[in-house]
């Protein structure tokens, strides 16, 4: 059936209350899902009340990973979520910051753009956030709206006081307000109680915002008595109080949501005529999580932020990728790379089918990273390393296979005498930010006879990134001469985006972060194949 939305832009605002981490992101994703598999064209935005321009400086174990766009911007991690569960490319207007918003404001002051008004939170705050949400509602048919923080924080209230008058400068019927809220469970009552979400309702309410459906987090099913009791107490019609229950894997939730009738429910507040979505896709994923039919596989992740996995959000869903692509569970376990320094008993990796040392900055925890590199190349075990993962296999090959004993990067020992790794000039390319940093989309040419070749199956890809340091091309024939493979490069050759070594399993290091372009309908191809080889050596190991 062709999509009927009266030529008018929808807008769906997610926000939250009681708690953080209740999972709006997710919310907000799942159902950007539902309406692009009834055939809505749809974009996401978040909406986060920090006072940072972007996310970018801030620290992972606070904040969780740093999303990066083909644009070359730094973002909160739901925009991986929005791209890994719908079609919708993400870009740096689909994320907006308070900070972004006050600097905004205050050039326009500052260029006299306000006529000598006062420039205050309303209307110029307010009119400016209604300004980015409009900006990205340009050629879909809704734009799903997500607002960071919980409702009650003092540094949201600009941003649900702009999404309070978007319904009075639009049509009524083209805007609706969910509220993802908490039901929790008393276990030493065995019940559900409904007053967090009562009360985080009557907060949205004060604020001037009736929400028009609510999702109820719960680790337990809401009966009719718990729905008509909510729907009385917080002014909403029964059938929009919505069980948003605990599930097994984040992608349940689009299939969840959708047995609640969530998506028919949307379409009729807003007016839309569509198909009910085609979720046949989205199953499978799920059978194949649930059910893989090839066994697991056990990787281990050498990090420097394992203690908040949110650091990694983007990589451990990527690994599971490649584990959906090979039929396969991939079971993670993440190791701290600082306890792998100094003359640790490195035997204990032997326990793993294979092991990848992910992205990060700063020296902390890098000799641990090197050791655990080595042993990989030393007993053969599957390898695969990103962005400061390879800068590490770089330095692990220097310095004991080229016997450039004192190698290192100029990030960690600016005087080293053999600064493999390096800041190289004139590099940043797209943006300004970190001095040096590349970010974003850059195109790697590769080499045929090479295991990233086989993995990707062409010779050019575009993969995106986010570091300052590069290989230092000073070292390229030595340690080519030695037994390193360039697998990829930058299209003039200057860059080294891929490395590899022939007498291995699979041995391979990026400078990029392809976990950022994976999903669950397509899977990065390189995680593909680095679990594809981590279940051959199962299976080796299986066979003695």
């Amino acid at each position: 059936m062709k999509r009927k939305t009266n030529n008018k832009v929808k807008y769906i605002f997610v926000t939250g209350g009681v708690l953080s981490s209740l999972g709006k992101g997710i919310a907000a994703a799942s159902i950007g899902t539902l309406l692009e598999c009834s055939g809505l064209k749809i974009t996401l935005l978040k909406l986060d009340p920090y006072i940072n321009v972007d996310p970018g400086t801030m620290n992972p174990l606070q904040h969780g990973e740093v999303f990066v766009t083909d644009d070359g911007a730094e973002t909160d991690l739901d925009l991986g979520h929005y791209e890994r569960f719908t079609k919708a490319t993400m870009r740096r207007v689909n994320n907006v910051t308070a900070g972004k918003i006050y600097h905004n404001v205050i050039q326009k002051e500052r260029r006299g753009e306000y006529l000598g008004s006062t420039v205050q939170v309303i209307p110029h705050i307010t009119d400016e956030i209604k300004n980015h949400i409009r900006e990205v509602g340009k050629d879909v048919d809704v734009v799903i709206c997500e607002v960071g923080g919980t409702v009650g924080d003092i540094e949201s209230l600009p941003f649900l006081e702009a999404i309070r008058q978007f319904r009075f400068d639009i049509k009524f019927k083209n805007v609706l307000y969910i509220h993802l809220t908490l039901v929790p469970y008393i276990k030493t009552s065995g019940e559900l109680k409904t007053k967090p979400t009562q009360h985080s309702v009557q907060k949205m309410r004060e604020i001037g915002i009736q929400p028009d459906i609510l999702l109820c987090r719960t680790e337990k099913k809401l009966d009719s008595k718990l729905k008509n009791k909510i729907a009385l107490f917080c002014n909403v019609e029964v059938d929009s109080v919505i069980t948003a229950m605990d599930v097994k894997n984040i992608y349940e939730v689009p299939l969840s949501l959708e047995g609640e009738g969530l998506s028919d429910i949307i379409m009729s507040k807003l007016g839309v005529l569509v198909e009910k979505p085609n979720l046949d896709s989205w199953k499978r994923v799920v059978q194949g999580l649930s059910k893989p039919k090839l066994g697991e596989v056990d990787i281990a992740v050498v990090g420097k932020y394992v203690d908040l996995q949110d650091s990694y959000k983007s990589l451990t869903e990527a690994l599971i990728h490649g584990g959906i692509s090979n039929d396969v569970g991939v079971n993670i376990h993440w190791l701290d790379a600082e306890t792998l320094d100094g003359d640790t008993d490195l035997s204990d990796l032997n326990r793993y089918n294979g092991i990848l040392v992910p992205g990060g900055f700063g020296e902390r925890g890098i000799e641990g990273k090197i050791r655990s590199i080595q042993f990989a190349r030393e007993n053969k075990v599957t390898f695969f390393g990103i962005c400061l993962g390879m800068h590490c296999a770089v330095i692990e090959f220097a310095r004991n296979v080229a016997r450039l004993k004192k190698a290192n990067s100029a990030e960690f020992a600016s005087n080293t005498p053999d600064p493999v790794i390096d800041l190289l000039p004139n590099q940043s390319g797209k943006s300004d930010k970190g001095g040096t940093m590349r970010l974003g989309e850059y195109l790697c040419q590769l080499r045929k006879n090479s295991n990233a070749f086989e993995a990707y199956g062409k010779r050019e890809v575009y993969e995106r990134h986010r570091h300052r340091y590069e290989f230092n091309n000073r070292y390229r024939i030595q340690l080519e001469e030695a037994g390193l493979k360039f697998s990829g490069l930058s299209p003039n050759g200057n860059l080294v985006e891929i490395i590899e070594l022939e007498d291995h399993p699979w041995f391979l290091a990026g400078q990029f972060h392809p976990e950022f372009k994976s999903s669950p309908m397509e899977p990065h191809p390189l995680f593909t194949a680095f679990i594809s080889s981590a279940c051959l050596s199962r299976n080796d190991v299986q066979t003695k």
